[in-house]
């Protein structure tokens, strides 16, 4: 696609864009008394509208009829609250209803589908991820391999770049799987890379996974709202994800899991129970003998924290109202565009460049922008002027122009603003 630097272009884009409107449907926070150019939709989502509406009604609930609420609330009855979210999580990660639930959070899911898909041996021990993973990921390979009395320097096997290249290469990827073979137990990486912004082969990896024997599982954190996934039909075995990011559900708030269909009725898979994944028609007589629900909800461990998903579901229906589909559609052309800028501002300067891939295909919205020298100032700068973005040690600036409140005009004023502070 052909772009032009210049303000009236981003203004044309905007006037013609489908879902501007949803902008408005949006807080915007502040700097200096104007809307700021807010590109951290990647570490948090701005705050819906209707958010507070929809927490309001369940403190309403909660105040007039207290315990009652559980059975008598006229819109949402809490006793049913994680299955009012099921449609539309399905909808975005490409699942059916039974395979999806919001629960918990993302580190805590981790744990606990690791717990039922990690089930290393003798000979089938070892775990794929790729290098410098999220803390959330590193922090709980370590010390599950160290509850099954694994060295993680032995067993965990972290994929790298090639020596001066910033992403991975798929057909590196999927010749380590093919490599390590039989002694794989556990491929288990992130959909997309938070560090580079780097989209994962999911159906491939996954199937090549699987090939040699291996379970095959995905933390969505950055994947999530973010791109289109079809993680049923990719027979990927499991998968979690957080919603405060491109969902904009509210900060830390609740997290999701994907378990595939195969394993709706599987009673055998180990687990760490609770009370809310047991049983419903029996979940009141509080009898012993743990009997699983089908499909995701049997790894539920408590009652929904209902004024924190409250914000949850608003977010949702906003997302649902415009579908995975446009928002990728728009994401591409944003993302090219800022892209763009930024190439056109760089020029042959070497003071900076982007590590994302630049095929749109191997990324989401986020372009993160490795500075040489000057990273730190020039992120301080920006801040100055009122773009909230996302600085991440020791050289990135992180921009991720989200679809639903994000502008062309927005990307052009950063480029701008760079620019200027270079």
């Amino acid at each position: 696609m052909n772009f032009e630097n210049t303000l009236a272009y981003a203004q044309y884009l905007d006037k013609n864009d489908p879902l501007r409107d949803y902008r408005n449907r949006f807080h915007i926070p502040k700097v200096n008394g104007k809307d700021s150019y807010y590109f951290t939709g990647n570490s948090l989502g701005l705050q819906p509208k209707t958010a507070r509406t929809y927490i309001e009604e369940e403190m309403k609930g909660w105040e007039t009829l207290g315990v009652e609420g559980h059975f008598a609330s006229s819109k949402r009855p809490w006793m049913e609250y994680h299955k009012f979210s099921k449609d539309a999580l399905a909808r975005i990660v490409g699942a059916n209803p039974i395979e999806v639930v919001s629960m918990n959070n993302l580190s805590v899911n981790l744990h606990l589908l690791m717990v039922s898909f990690f089930k290393p041996t003798k000979t089938r021990y070892k775990v794929i991820c790729e290098a410098g993973a999220f803390p959330s990921d590193q922090y709980m390979f370590e010390t599950q391999l160290k509850f099954h009395g694994l060295n993680p320097d032995e067993a965990l096997i972290e994929l790298k770049p090639r020596m001066g290249e910033h992403t991975l290469r798929n057909e590196d990827i999927l010749s380590k799987i093919a490599e390590v073979g039989d002694e794989l137990a556990l491929v288990l990486i992130g959909g997309i890379q938070y560090y580079t912004g780097q989209l994962f082969d999911m159906k491939a990896i996954t199937e090549a996974g699987q090939k040699v024997g291996a379970k095959v599982g995905f933390d969505l954190a950055h994947a999530f709202g973010n791109v289109p996934l079809q993680l049923h039909d990719w027979n990927v075995d499991f998968a979690t994800w957080c919603s405060y990011k491109y969902l904009n559900s509210g900060p830390g708030n609740v997290s999701g899991i994907f378990v595939h269909e195969r394993y709706a009725n599987d009673s055998s898979l180990d687990r760490f129970a609770g009370w809310w994944g047991h049983n419903e028609k029996e979940r009141f007589k509080m009898k012993k003998g743990f009997q699983p629900m089908p499909g995701a909800d049997g790894w539920q461990l408590s009652n929904v924290n209902v004024i924190s998903t409250a914000s949850h579901l608003a977010a949702l229906e906003l997302f649902d109202e415009v579908g995975i589909e446009k928002l990728r559609k728009k994401s591409l052309k944003l993302t090219g565009y800022l892209e763009f800028l930024i190439k056109d501002i760089a020029g042959d300067s070497g003071i900076f460049e982007i590590i994302t891939p630049s095929d749109p295909e191997q990324r989401g919205c986020q372009l993160s922008i490795f500075f040489h020298k000057d990273g730190r100032r020039l992120f301080d700068a920006l801040a100055a002027a009122g773009v909230i973005a996302d600085w991440r040690e020791p050289n990135v600036i992180r921009i991720a122009p989200v679809p639903l409140y994000n502008r062309y005009e927005d990307v052009y004023q950063f480029a701008h603003i760079l620019k200027k502070n270079l």
